[in-house]
């Protein structure tokens, strides 16, 4: 049975599966990054993890995968392969599409996670049918990925959807990226959790608990949430006014929050839109699976792709 590797590799944890030619998940399997082990490591384990799936397959399907996948966070040159640096895994400049196809002599596409998260909510998840959309992750920081036609846009330099950077607040709080008033300093899952542990005293009290406050009526949560959500509609008209997408999908942590996020949002945003086209806003249908059916979808792509230049040849 032909198949595809995917693979999801996250700070703490890598998740991944076998993928058939219909999107089927034929095999699924996680196992720990292990960053405290060093960026070497790091690397040495997601090949030993691809090699693994590959055996798998190998035994189970009477062939090996055809092709792999791979989502990584930090910043990614998709085009020539490279996770470029991410530093929750202290890696640079690794050529990690050609360190897997070496290992698994096949061939591989690297992606961004959350861009790869954004492609499978995009065609199979909550955009799917939406010839433009945006995909939105609200956790640690918030990031985003810009769907067109059924693809996700990186831009000329791979740095394309990247909205919680988007100046909200100007003059406001200090973000890493060098900016001030960044918009997931306020509206982040990682942003909602430090305010509210602030608020109640509680420094395990995170997002969870506050929308669980927000519901009972606490003020100092419903302020807390307030500030959030008028910052996220903040961010999310500027991104319409820019892309003007049919749908706008969010994700991440906090939009587990459900409609005590999305009720608030959906009404904020109206009220500032003018002349924009009002977008449908959706939470994400995938959860924690989006980034490892997303690599799936790159694997499947990059045969589509090859087997269709060998047609033509």
């Amino acid at each position: 049975m032909r198949h595809v590797i995917a693979l999801d590799v996250g700070g703490t944890g890598m998740k991944a599966a076998l993928v058939g030619a219909d999107g089927a998940l034929l095999h699924r399997a996680r196992r720990p990054t292990g960053r405290e082990r060093g960026p070497d490591a790091v690397v040495a384990g997601i090949l030993d993890f691809a090699a693994e799936l590959r055996g798998h397959g190998a035994r189970r399907f009477g062939e090996p995968a055809a092709a792999a996948g791979v989502a990584v966070p930090g910043i990614v040159d998709e085009a020539n392969g490279v996770a470029a640096y991410a530093a929750n895994l202290g890696w640079r400049d690794v050529p990690l599409r050609a360190l897997l196809a070496d290992r698994l002599g096949a061939p591989v596409a690297l992606g961004h996670d959350v861009r790869t998260g954004g492609l499978a909510e995009g065609r199979i998840g909550a955009g799917r049918g939406a010839d433009r959309f945006l995909f939105v992750a609200l956790g640690t920081g918030i990031a985003g990925a810009i769907g067109v036609d059924g693809r996700v846009e990186a831009g000329a330099h791979g740095f394309a959807g990247e909205i919680g950077h988007i100046v909200v607040r100007p003059g406001g709080i200090p973000c890493p990226c060098g900016q001030h008033g960044c918009l997931e300093r306020f509206s982040s899952a990682a942003a909602v959790s430090e305010a509210w542990a602030a608020a109640c005293k509680d420094p395990e009290a995170d997002a969870a608990d506050c929308a669980k406050a927000v519901m009972s009526g606490d003020p100092n949560a419903v302020r807390i949430w307030r500030t959030a959500v008028d910052a996220l509609a903040d961010g999310l008209v500027t991104a319409l006014t820019l892309l003007d997408p049919r749908t706008i999908v969010i994700g991440g942590g906090l939009a587990e929050a459900g409609e005590t996020l999305f009720t608030p949002l959906r009404d904020a945003v109206r009220h500032r839109v003018t002349f924009q086209k009002l977008p449908e806003i959706v939470p994400a249908a995938l959860g924690d699976s989006a980034g490892c059916l997303g690599a799936g979808l790159l694997a499947w792509d990059l045969l589509n792709t090859t087997d269709g230049m060998e047609v033509a040849t």
